[in-house]
Formats: structure tokens, sequence, C-alpha cells
């Protein structure tokens, strides 16, 4: 029984420039070349190839190499080498209808085809065993590493590197301390947002001269008794030293004082002025020792005396005469001090420009004035001397915003109210809307009040 062999593949090949860059394994196809991507091979366009040209044909389980007048090459025929012109000429390889040349190939042929850009090469190799897979060589087979971007796969373990080390950096800095803001060092804007504004204290009327004479008698009430404290002394042991302390203190004070420094008998006479309130004596008794001097007479007519100071005569006039009063034993009941409320005097501004008028932008000043004797009154409590004139310069904007606030020139001497002007007049909405950005000058005057 005659064995089975196996039919042997075409191995066809292209060189170019001394190295295979394409390369073919054929069972029954049949190879074509030209610059048509159909083809087996594609070859770069010339004027001496055809766009599709079929090089080996298969035909009846046989390959055919087929030449035309002008292909150049050589072909073993398993004797002897035989190039493409002996072919023609000897009559070895069939000429056909359409004028190329047909040389029928048995297993044990090779050859080469000369191309003007490239070379062609065949031969017959046996057919891989059923089940084997083809493998490339190993010098062609692709690898991670050569198919990897070096430049970039360094540009991006540079980043990941630098990316690691920045973070390990930030870890091992410490933790920054945030240092506490007292109240007073933030913005006004937020210290209205944290605490609200208090409404404004109204001013009290000054005291006239009637409205505080018509208060006296209110004012020269008897206080109510206190209680006696541990420090205070001890009440006398009797009415006698009672009235001994009661002369001494009343002796020292006012017109009393005069009145027993001027007689002889004026010791005895405020003795018993302040007597035992069980005395039947008058007030006229009592001050009879003290008119000796002549500072003082008792009688019914006018000039310098008390008419019946009982009041039992018709309620004559008692008048004291040219002998005054001063100096100890004065007796003050006090005055209401008025508050000193700090002041923002009124303005006018400067204006370069018709479309606004400095009388309508001057009203709308005064009435949000409250906001900057705010700022003013905030530092007037570190300074209460704080006094002096502020210049701001500012541009009113077509949205009526105030813009490019500035202190031009300030004699208050304090940069936090001057902050805190600027800060403020960036919040205001003016009712003006000009045309383009107008500008404008305010002076306010500060003063502590009088």
């Amino acid at each position: 029984m005659a064995l089975q062999t196996r039919p042997k593949l075409l191995r066809v090949g292209v060189i170019q420039d001394g190295r295979i860059v394409e390369e073919h394994h054929l069972l029954h196809d049949s190879v074509t070349i030209g610059e048509d991507a159909r083809n087996t091979i594609v070859l770069p366009p010339t004027q001496e190839r055809p766009p599709r040209f079929k090089v080996l044909e298969n035909r009846g389980q046989q390959f055919h190499l087929i030449i035309d007048e002008h292909m150049q090459g050589r072909v073993n025929l398993g004797s002897s080498d035989v190039d493409f012109d002996a072919l023609r000429a000897q009559g070895l390889a069939t000429r056909r209808a359409d004028d190329t040349f047909d040389l029928p190939l048995q297993e044990s042929a090779r050859g080469k085809v000369d191309l003007p850009d490239a070379t062609l090469f065949f031969h017959f190799i046996p057919a891989p065993a059923e089940g084997s897979k083809p493998a490339l060589p190993p010098e062609l087979k692709a690898s991670p590493w050569r198919t990897v971007d070096r430049v970039f796969f360094g540009i991006l373990a540079t980043m990941l590197v630098l990316y690691v080390l920045s973070v390990a950096l930030i870890v091992a800095q410490p933790a920054p301390v945030e240092a506490e803001v007292e109240l007073d060092q933030l913005e006004d804007r937020f210290v209205r947002a944290i605490i609200p504004p208090q409404p404004a204290k109204k001013e009290e009327p000054k005291d006239t001269g009637p409205a505080t004479e018509e208060k006296k008698p209110d004012e020269q009430k008897a206080p109510a008794k206190k209680a006696a404290s541990p420090d205070s002394p001890a009440a006398p042991a009797n009415s006698a030293e009672r009235r001994q302390q009661i002369a001494e203190k009343v002796g020292n004070a006012g017109i009393l004082k005069l009145l027993g420094g001027t007689g002889a008998g004026g010791g005895d006479a405020i003795a018993k002025l302040i007597g035992d309130s069980s005395s039947a004596g008058s007030v006229e008794e009592a001050l009879k020792g003290a008119t000796a001097g002549g500072a003082l007479a008792v009688g019914s007519g006018g000039g310098n005396g008390i008419a019946n100071p009982q009041g039992d005569t018709g309620g004559k006039v008692a008048g004291i005469g040219a002998t005054q009063t001063s100096g100890a034993g004065a007796v003050n009941t006090g005055q209401k001090q008025a508050v000193k409320v700090p002041q923002v005097a009124d303005s006018v501004p400067e204006v370069d420009s018709s479309e606004v008028s400095p009388k309508e932008l001057a009203r709308f000043i005064q009435r949000m004035k409250a906001s900057i004797q705010r700022c003013y009154e905030k530092e007037l409590k570190r300074d209460p001397t704080l006094k002096g004139r502020v210049m701001v310069r500012f541009n009113l904007k077509p949205d009526g915003r105030a813009g490019n606030v500035e202190v031009e020139e300030s004699t208050l001497r304090s940069e936090g109210v001057s902050s805190c002007i600027i800060t403020t007049i960036r919040a205001w909405k003016f009712p003006f809307q000009p045309s383009d950005d107008v500008p404008v000058s305010y002076p306010f005057i500060f003063s502590p009040g009088e």
C-alpha cells in the first residue's frame, strides 16, 4: 500500500534592502502583485507593471509561473538554473494569447523574480503537521518592552515619583496654628453679621433754668433712712450728747456758721434752735443771742432783718441784709451732665458731572451717615481725643456702586476709621446711574462732641 504524502506549501516572500519584509505560505491560492489593495503583495505603482498581475497561478493542484516579455529572474528546475530570457528563447515556457509565458513548477522548483522596487522569491516547503500552529521567529515576536513608548513611560515614571515625594513632604510638615482673631480686627461687614447694630441713643434735652428750679423741691426731698451699718458711729447715749453733736455739725455749715460767729450768744442760740422738741420756745427766742453783732435784726420794719419769723403777723417778707455768705457751707444739689455724642459734620460733595446733583448726593450720604459714625465711635473708644477731617474720593459707576474708593487726605490719624469708611462706602447702592464714571470727593469731619 502506497503512503500518501501531504502536499507542500508554496512559500513566497518579498526582499527589500536585503531584508525579508513580507512572507506568505500558500496551498491553493494564486499570488498577485500590484498597487491594488486586493493583491497578495502590494507594491508601489510603476508604468512597467499593471495594477494587478498574477505571477504565480494555481491550476489543477499545481502552481504555474507567469512572466511577461520584460520580467527578469531565475528559476531552478531541479538540475540547473535557467534565467527568464532562456525560458522565453528555448520554448521551456509556453507563450499564451496575452503575450505572457507559462511555466509549470514542480515541488522541487525554486526561483526569484526581479522587480524594479523589490525581489520576489518562491520555493516549496513541507506542510506543518495537523494541529500545529505557525510560530514567528524569536526576533520577530513582540514583547511589552518593545511595544511601549519609552519617552512616555519615562515622563509618567518621573511624574509619579514627584507626586509621591510631594505628598510625603506635605504630610511631614507640622499643621499650621491659626491665630485667634480679635473682634476689633474683623472688618466692619463681618462685625455687623456677628453683632447686630444697636439702635442709636436719643439725646436727652438739656435742662433749662426754670425747669431746674421747678425740680428743686423734688430734689430736696429727704432721702430714705438707711439701716445703720457696722462701720457707722454708735448712736449717742442720751439726748444731751445728741444735741451737742448736731450743734457742732450745723454750726459749721452755711448761714448758721456766720450767725454763730457774729454774736456772743451765737452758740446758745443754735442750742436753743435745735433744742428738745418739747420746748415751747420760738425761733425768735432762739436767735436773740445772734443779733448782738448786728448781723440779723428782729423787728417789724423793713431793711436788714427778719420780721415776725413765726408768721403770725400777716406773713411779712424776711430779708437778709448786706452781709453775704460764701465759701464753706454752700450746698450744691448737683446738675445733670449732658452725654457727649460723637458728631459727623455735614458737608457738600465735589462732583465733576452734570448728571449727579451734589445736593441729592449729600442728602443720600447724610441718610447713610450712621454707618460712618459707627466706624468713628469704635475707634473713639480707644482714643477719646480722636478728631479730624477725612477726605474720601471715589468713582460713582453707572450701576450705582462706588469704585476706586480711597482716602485722599486725613487729619484723623486713624487707619482703622479710614479702612472702615472705605469698606462701608463700597457696600452702598447710590440712587444714581450716570452714563460714565463720575469722580466724587466728600469730606467727613469728626468730633467727639461738646
